[in-house]
């Protein structure tokens, strides 16, 4: 798309990206209405720049040097037609079946003339287009121009831009390009979000509570305190939402920022787990407790989120059919069309309604424990055979095991009546490498089977996570060597000004993006050794 509005790559060569799809029927399986939020809100301001053929002068020095620089043969010479289904090997992650490349052929060949050049037509692709800048400026007000990610901010504040130049909604968007700006060691680069705020502060209060050194803590933890009280979304977006498309967001939290604002159940779960956590502790340490009432709206939110077969999505339910999937356009990325059910937010979604009806049990008793019995039905009915689950957003099986056992054990199950368990454990202690600890390739979320780093090293975040696991599967009690030898791991692996080293990239998402996550480094191995420490070591003491 950018190749294209810089015109250096001419439209013809890409497959349709038709915006009348926001005028059809909702009920109609393939309505954007229906997608995941990401693939929706992308889509969104992509098919009002298709729709229009954006693009600069083309006639300048630069375009014509940036053309003959591009591709192997003379611009005008290039087939467009046939460049529509040219991409890198490297970058072909989800190749087209061959029901998609028809039907883009349809849209391109017969379609796309319809609406560019027919009065009918040429009416409907001016319907489409007010009707997805409408949905554009909805989604640039409802996240105070921070949009739900970098793609679609750009997209939107291009838009706008072509909408008016000197519209208030441009110059609104101008600011916030800033929010996703950060300058590394080697330059400039664009986050693949507004940050993890709130998410690395959620899982830092429980690792520090876990540390159980309250005089070195209770001052970050009051200010994490303040920073969870300040984030949480407390109203739901204006309007009659099934119009725009949105879940309701009244009690959640985001991944990063209240201006964000998008709800996330998996977010909204860690949220309250720390809320939680916080509360039971002396307020003249960590602050107020944020009140009962915004904590059982967060419940609230949790509970819608769960699906049919028992689990929860992430940002909404899941509103249509995972055969919707042979028509995923991007190439680089799986299962992006729909919204899933994930065992990281049914885990995250049962261990904070847990935790919640341990402190308040007289609020909607009967539905978190309806709720909490068909989510650890999920769990079970989606582990692998080997005793893993596959981490969707993190790598990888480490990753999705400590949310699966964590999730069953919080439900109720145990390591003596849980087949389940038992399975999961099995899998952890037969990935655990010799030096004692687990590391885990990024190939494991691609290739979606269990792969070492080169030279099976470790690495600290996947030892931490297993180790999270197998002790809340109190493998302490049986055999306690495992968590001996992860422990000295993560002990040597400290650094001398107490920090931990930053190893291989340990976040992903979609099966093929990798993400850093650089408060990972120190959260995890702190925690873990906190639970060691309260769960093993204290343990053996009393023996």
């Amino acid at each position: 798309m950018c190749a294209q509005v810089l015109g250096v790559y001419d439209y013809r060569g890409i497959n349709p990206m038709p915006p009348e799809m926001w005028l059809l029927p909702y009920f109609l399986p393939m309505h954007p209405g229906r997608m995941w939020c990401h693939c929706r809100m992308v889509y969104l301001p992509m098919c009002y720049i298709y729709g229009l053929r954006i693009h600069g002068p083309t006639d300048t020095p630069l375009i014509a040097a940036l053309r003959e620089e591009i591709h192997n043969e003379p611009y005008d010479s290039i087939n467009w037609n046939n460049m529509r289904r040219r991409c890198a090997k490297e970058d072909l992650y989800f190749p087209h079946p061959f029901v998609q490349d028809c039907l883009w052929d349809a849209l391109y060949h017969v379609a796309e003339p319809v609406f560019n050049k027919l009065p009918p037509g040429k009416l409907i692709r001016r319907m489409a287009l007010r009707e997805a800048m409408k949905h554009i400026h909805y989604e640039d007000e409802n996240t105070r121009y921070v949009c739900i990610g970098p793609v679609n901010k750009v997209i939107n504040m291009l838009c706008c831009w072509v909408e008016d130049p000197n519209s208030e909604a441009f110059k609104k968007h101008l600011p916030r390009v800033a929010d996703y700006l950060w300058v590394a060691e080697d330059g400039m680069k664009m986050q693949g979000y507004n940050g993890s705020q709130l998410w690395d502060t959620a899982f830092a209060v429980q690792a520090l509570h876990a540390a159980g050194m309250m005089d070195e803590t209770h001052r970050a933890l009051k200010l994490a305190h303040s920073y969870l009280e300040r984030s949480q979304v407390q109203e739901d977006c204006p309007g009659k939402l099934a119009a725009w498309y949105r879940h309701i967001s009244r009690g959640a939290w985001p991944f990063s920022t209240r201006d964000h604002g998008w709800p996330i159940s998996d977010c909204s779960s860690e949220g309250l787990k720390a809320s939680l956590i916080l509360e039971a502790l002396p307020p003249h340490l960590v602050g107020e407790a944020i009140s009962e009432r915004r904590l059982s709206d967060c419940v609230d939110v949790i509970l819608s989120y769960q699906n049919k077969d028992g689990g929860m999505a992430t940002y909404e339910n899941t509103r249509s059919y995972p055969w919707l999937e042979i028509l995923n356009p991007s190439e680089t990325f799986g299962n992006i069309i729909i919204d899933y059910s994930y065992v990281e937010c049914t885990s995250a979604s049962i261990q904070a309604l847990t935790a919640f009806t341990r402190v308040h049990p007289e609020y909607r008793a009967d539905d978190i424990e309806q709720a909490i019995w068909k989510a650890r039905g999920f769990l079970v009915d989606i582990q692998r055979d080997d005793g893993s689950w596959y981490g969707s957003w993190g790598v990888c099986f480490t990753y999705g095991t400590w949310f699966g056992i964590s999730g069953l054990i919080a439900a109720g199950a145990h390591y003596e009546s849980s087949n389940a368990v038992r399975k999961a454990v099995r899998f952890l202690l037969e990935k655990q490498l010799p030096e004692g600890g687990w590391g885990e390739s990024y190939l494991s979320s691609q290739d979606k089977k269990y792969v070492n780093l080169p030279g099976d090293r470790p690495h600290l975040v996947n030892t931490a996570w297993a180790m999270l696991a197998l002790m809340e599967a109190e493998q302490h009690l049986r055999d306690p060597a495992p968590l001996h030898a992860a422990a000295r791991v993560l002990i040597n692996g400290q650094m001398e000004n107490g920090d931990f080293p930053q190893e291989e990239i340990i976040g992903v998402f979609n099966g093929n993006c990798m993400i850093s996550y650089s408060a990972y480094r120190n959260i995890f191995p702190i925690w873990a050794l906190g639970v060691y420490r309260s769960k093993v070591l204290k343990q053996a003491l009393m023996a």
